[in-house]
């Protein structure tokens, strides 16, 4: 990996904290990734995640304008088909049959950092599988449902125990905005924990990445939320 990343990484405009505006897009990164010589496939398997979940918001009805890096408008829609590696193969026997298209991206997401020789892919998607898991399964056993049922990728993810105070957390936050506040500042910790700042590698790159996807995801949330909560003011000073 070496050195060879630090033009790139200079180039980039510095991130703030969490509930910062993102200084980047998404598919403006990737681009500058790939003009600039650094891990494509690294950076493009990051996005790819965050894509995925663009895409089951604009299918639910949660989002209308998908910000995409890698898949098309059309894919996003469900018009297109995805990458052939993560196409389902025969009819699904989960709960939820979308956790078949998360099995296959992080398996593939697995495959590239060992590829690639990616130790913070690696350690990014152990983590993620790792937090959905834990997430999962405390939503399922809220239910009474069998928390197995809802799991993706369990060979890949760290073990529960390491989510135990997140899930507490995030268990007993006073609204759902609270609650995904704690799940994004425990991803932005463990980045600030694993960003291989200062090192100049491609390590470091793909960790501005994956800073750069926390920054979106929350401050689009947080805009609808500002969104909603002006309208309120709005409605209730008509009222008045």
């Amino acid at each position: 990996m070496g050195r060879r990343d630090f033009f790139l990484l200079t180039s980039l405009p510095p991130l703030g904290g969490l509930g910062a505006a993102p200084p980047l897009g998404l598919a403006e990164f990737l681009a500058r990734v790939e003009a600039g010589g650094g891990p494509r496939a690294v950076a493009a398997m990051l996005l790819l995640g965050h894509d995925l979940l663009q895409r089951e918001a604009l299918r639910a009805g949660e989002l209308d304008d998908p910000e995409l890096a890698v898949l098309t408008p059309a894919q996003a829609r469900g018009e297109a088909p995805l990458p052939d590696f993560l196409a389902r193969r025969g009819e699904s026997l989960r709960r939820i049959p979308e956790d078949d298209v998360w099995e296959a991206y992080f398996a593939a997401a697995a495959e590239t950092a060992r590829r690639e020789r990616s130790a913070f892919l690696a350690a990014y998607i152990a983590f993620e599988v790792g937090l959905r898991n834990a997430l999962a399964a405390a939503r399922a056993r809220a239910l009474n449902l069998e928390p197995r049922e809802h799991l993706v990728g369990a060979d890949l993810g760290a073990p529960p125990r390491e989510y135990a105070e997140l899930v507490a957390e995030w268990a007993a936050a006073r609204d759902p905005l609270a609650a995904l506040r704690a799940i994004e500042a425990a991803r932005w910790a463990w980045l600030a924990d694993h960003d291989a700042w200062f090192g100049f590698t491609d390590d470091e790159l793909a960790a501005y990445g994956a800073k750069l996807l926390v920054l979106h995801r929350w401050w689009r949330v947080a805009e609808a939320a500002r969104a909603g909560a002006a309208a309120a003011e709005g409605a209730a000073a008509h009222r008045g």
